[in-house]
């Protein structure tokens, strides 16, 4: 194993034994996922310990478990003796309003990286999200892996995700014997995972915007956590200290609606966009034009530093959608899942949570110029 950054942390290290690894948000999701890849991590020797934190006790047997609440400063205390801390814990779904969201995502990183540098952690990796590059039409399908990032935030999931890059980004330079890695993960999909992505996939019909052409890219949590196992074991990091995850590549608008079996329509931009907005503004969508973007414009990233370590993902975008597919429970209207007669009825010409909204309303004013005229 390659020598740690940083400064040297005698009380963590260890001659012959692998490294103390704890994760947050233990007890489901990613973070249990990646607690079992660890714990055979553990078996052949190449880590000594696996600390489970999590708010409750998980049912994961084999590892550590320390109860904590990620957002406590007291969290420190329960990362004694621990080298790297792999912090899972964040919040995206789209259920949770947006304030509380953006609150407990950014409160959870800020106590993160404090109490991992107040115990003299030696290595720290975050979650954020392929979506810190931003969604444009003029992207190039896919970007480099160190292509410059998206300057603009907001009140949605890539606003969330470009503070807590930041906040790692300052934790390096207040704390230089931490080393910080941020895994950038394409859209997930997986089982019981509800997202934006998997609502607009549910809805009956896909929306895009006139002029460009959508690519998809996706990243299973089963290659997710696989992932962040082997960034751990092998200490990889990417340009300044970042990496992407996600399937090689990009699909097609056209082959993702063949796929999904769905019908698609085009809105211009201006119409796509304004209408989202109004209707946020007015709270009938959970998410705003920020989000909304990222359905309709590509953001694919070349997972180069991953792929140079050895690291494949055991997932297509193709077979990545089809698991979303098979996951997804009626259709969604306005942020809320329907059950696929009454979507039918419903939502038609819709196309995922804010889309259905969003589509209904051009319908309307479609109609009544039709009508005026």
């Amino acid at each position: 194993m390659s020598t740690r950054s940083g400064q040297v942390r005698p009380q963590h290290s260890r001659d012959t034994e692998g490294p103390v690894v704890a994760v947050t948000g233990a007890a489901n999701g990613v973070g249990r996922i990646l607690v079992e890849r660890l714990l055979t991590s553990r078996g052949s020797g190449e880590i000594s310990e696996v600390v489970a934190i999590d708010g409750r006790w998980g049912d994961t047997e084999g590892v550590t478990w320390r109860v904590a609440d990620v957002c406590d400063p007291r969290l420190a205390a329960r990362l004694h003796g621990v080298d790297v801390l792999v912090h899972t814990a964040d919040d995206r779904s789209p259920e949770t309003p947006q304030r509380e969201r953006h609150a407990h995502n950014i409160r959870a990183a800020q106590t993160v990286l404090t109490a991992a540098a107040a115990e003299r952690v030696s290595r720290v990796v975050l979650l954020t999200g392929t979506m810190v590059y931003g969604a444009d039409p003029a992207n190039p399908v896919p970007m480099d892996e160190d292509a410059p990032l998206s300057p603009a935030s907001g009140p949605g999931l890539a606003g969330d995700f470009t503070e807590i890059e930041e906040l790692a980004r300052l934790a390096r330079r207040a704390h230089p014997g931490l080393s910080v890695t941020v895994v950038r993960p394409a859209p997930l999909v997986g089982p019981g995972l509800d997202t934006l992505v998997t609502r607009h996939f549910a809805a009956p019909r896909l929306l895009g915007v006139k002029g460009c052409e959508q690519a998809w890219q996706f990243c299973h949590v089963d290659d997710l956590a696989d992932a962040l196992d082997f960034v751990v074991r092998n200490e990889v990091t990417g340009p300044d200290g970042a990496l992407a995850v996600g399937c090689e590549g990009a699909l097609s608008h056209d082959v993702a609606q063949e796929v999904a079996g769905l019908r698609g329509f085009e809105l211009p931009a201006h119409l796509a966009f304004g209408t989202a907005r109004r209707l946020h503004q007015v709270g009938l969508t959970p998410e705003g034009v920020d989000d909304l973007r990222f359905l309709v414009y590509p953001c694919v990233v070349d997972c180069a530093t991953l792929r140079r370590a050895g690291w494949r993902p055991a997932y297509d975008n193709e077979t990545a959608l089809r698991v979303l597919l098979e996951a997804r429970a009626g259709h969604a209207l306005v942020g809320r899942n329907l059950g696929r007669k009454e979507a039918t009825i419903t939502a038609a010409g819709a196309a995922g949570a804010a889309v259905a909204a969003i589509g209904t309303a051009a319908a309307v004013r479609h109609l009544r110029k039709r009508r005026r005229g």
